[in-house]
């Protein structure tokens, strides 16, 4: 019989968490090359909110890497 091993919940939260970082990042570079030149202050704002969140995202992978048990 094959056992077939399961992620725990730590690595399930941190995988999810690291999925969003990178979609925003993703998110956030495109709709910046797509603004920049039309309204290059909105394409700037919109990269640097996405910046804060994914850096938000990052700094929730720390903590759930330290302290989820």
């Amino acid at each position: 019989m094959i056992k077939i091993k399961l992620m725990s919940k730590k690595k399930k939260i941190i995988l999810v968490l690291a999925l969003l970082a990178g979609i925003t990042i993703l998110a956030s570079m495109v709709a910046y090359f797509i603004l920049r030149g039309e309204r290059p202050w909105t394409a700037f704002y919109l990269i640097c909110c996405g910046g804060i969140l994914a850096l938000n995202f990052l700094f929730s992978i720390f903590l759930v890497y330290k302290n989820f048990k």
